[in-house]
């Protein structure tokens, strides 16, 4: 099972930028979008019926803001769209297909880069989100969370570690949260099971070289349940194409996506 996740920057824009041809060569099972910035009834027809997916989408309720979706090849069980707090339900940050024993969640967590205000909304939803990883560890599900959790984890994750201590997406009680969501509660950073390499990151800024250069971050995830850390096969981040100011993370998994309605 191939499993995408991707902060698209605007799933038009993406589009434009040849997202399609590329899906249509990886061909993954599940691709989880976030940053979307449009609601279903603003694509077109080659997007909405490409290659047959099932398509799932949760919009902001500001225009062209945020936004998840999720496109699978199996049609799901069921889909959740809310958590139960307001800065993710208005925001359009959390997505989630069943498919009999396996949740697939695509998820966009706040960026606290604009000021005070936000990062204090970014630390709200973190704590709320906790609360519902933890009871999500102990339903007997599996689940792969994919999405922009706008953090990154250690040195290793960002190319400018000393100058970004200060910088939100790297300070140290955002990092400690994704220490206690892994060493404590358990949740798997996929990507990191077969690749412990350096440099290896997700996001770029569009200012200077950047991307040239590599000065990246890896803030893009797919924590997996303990369970399905024996299951990853194969781990990548694709950059050869520009489909956004991040990269896809892709990861191949030995487990087949069933449905129970099938």
């Amino acid at each position: 099972m191939k499993v995408i996740s991707l902060n698209a920057n605007g799933i038009r824009s993406a589009v434009r930028k040849g997202l399609l041809d590329w899906l249509s060569s990886y061909d993954p099972d599940v691709l989880c979008l976030q940053e979307t910035k449009a609601s279903e009834s603003q694509l077109d027809e080659q997007t909405l019926n490409f290659a047959g997916y099932h398509q799932y989408y949760v919009s902001a309720e500001k225009k062209g803001y945020s936004g998840v979706a999720i496109w699978s090849k199996v049609e799901p069980d069921q889909v959740i769209t809310k958590l139960g707090f307001d800065v993710a339900d208005t925001e359009g940050r959390y997505i989630q297909c069943d498919f009999g024993d396996l949740s697939i969640v695509s998820l966009y967590l706040p960026s606290g880069s604009s000021g005070e205000a936000r990062q204090a909304l970014k630390y709200e939803f973190m704590e709320k989100y906790e609360v519902i990883l933890s009871e999500q560890l102990q339903d007997g599900r599996d689940y792969i969370i994919c999405g922009d959790w706008n953090i990154v984890h250690t040195q290793k994750d960002i190319k400018n570690w000393t100058s970004n201590q200060k910088s939100s997406g790297c300070l140290p009680e955002e990092r400690a949260w994704l220490d206690k969501l892994m060493y404590k509660m358990g949740w798997v950073d996929a990507f990191r099971v077969l690749n412990q390499d350096a440099h290896e990151y997700s996001w770029w800024s569009y200012r200077g070289q950047a991307r040239a250069n590599n000065v990246g971050w890896r803030i893009d995830y797919q924590m997996v349940t303990p369970a399905l850390k024996s299951a990853i096969q194969e781990v990548s981040i694709y950059r050869e194409e520009k489909f956004s100011d991040h990269a896809p993370v892709c990861i191949t998994y030995n487990r087949e996506l069933a449905s129970c309605m099938k």
